[in-house]
């Protein structure tokens, strides 16, 4: 039996949705749009920080993107400050750090308000899509270039895909951007140098694995079994 909520239950969940969405847009329009954070100032204070820099990276960047700074300029400058090899691991942590702490705020923001607006049979049918699948899509979402993993992660948080999940798809599916990104950020200066070929070739394969592996997820998704229409009792027959 599909639970109904009450119309004042309704709008309480999404005005409760809606502010949520609403400070998210807000942080993305200050910090990714207008960028009131100056990335120069928080090299300099990463630098000053001396051999405890790439830990102190790493926190820092996690909570920096968790905020929208994209990720791109973050791991740039992990690889102007580290060199590519460390550089690709600060950068692949921070992007875990920022996966756990974007999927925690949207779970703890927005999950109850997603169940109660979407209703608990549906909600039941995506928590049994994503045992199956939430890994890879986690995963697959890392692959495709242009959207924000930050705000990927408070969706994918408030859906309810498992914390395990989140780190073990963050992991797998950050680790070429990190690489990308981390060795164009240490070839500054001269792109012509192999290592930026190299990203570059990579960054152009993991785009279309990720465009392959979207359009292959949303076949899947339209071709998925319909629930049946439930069975009419049998009509009793009249004798004659």
């Amino acid at each position: 039996m599909t639970e109904q909520l009450s119309p004042p239950s309704r709008r309480r969940a999404a005005a409760r949705l809606g502010v949520v969405v609403l400070v998210l847009a807000l942080l993305f329009y200050l910090v990714a749009v207008r960028r009131v954070i100056d990335i120069e100032q928080v090299r300099e204070l990463i630098r000053a920080s001396g051999p405890l820099a790439p830990l102190v990276f790493v926190p820092v960047s996690a909570l920096l993107a968790a905020i929208f700074v994209p990720g791109t300029l973050l791991a740039a400058t992990s690889g102007l400050l580290f060199g590519p090899l460390v550089g690709t691991v600060v950068s692949l942590c921070s992007a875990v750090g920022t996966a756990v702490i974007t999927s925690l705020l949207g779970r703890r923001a927005g999950r109850a308000g997603a169940r109660e607006l979407i209703g608990a049979e549906r909600s039941d049918r995506i928590d049994a899509q994503i045992a199956r699948g939430g890994l890879w899509a986690v995963v697959g979402q890392r692959f495709v270039p242009g959207i924000s993993d930050a705000m990927a992660s408070y969706v994918f948080g408030a859906l309810g895909v498992p914390l395990w999940q989140m780190v073990a798809g963050s992991f797998i599916g950050s680790a070429p951007r990190a690489f990308v990104y981390t060795a164009l950020g240490a070839s500054i200066g001269e792109f012509s140098a192999p290592l930026a070929y190299t990203a570059i070739g990579v960054w152009c394969v993991t785009g279309v694995l990720g465009a392959y592996a979207a359009h292959r997820g949303y076949r899947l998704w339209r071709r998925r079994p319909r629930p049946e229409p439930a069975a009419e009792p049998p009509r009793a027959k009249l004798n004659p």
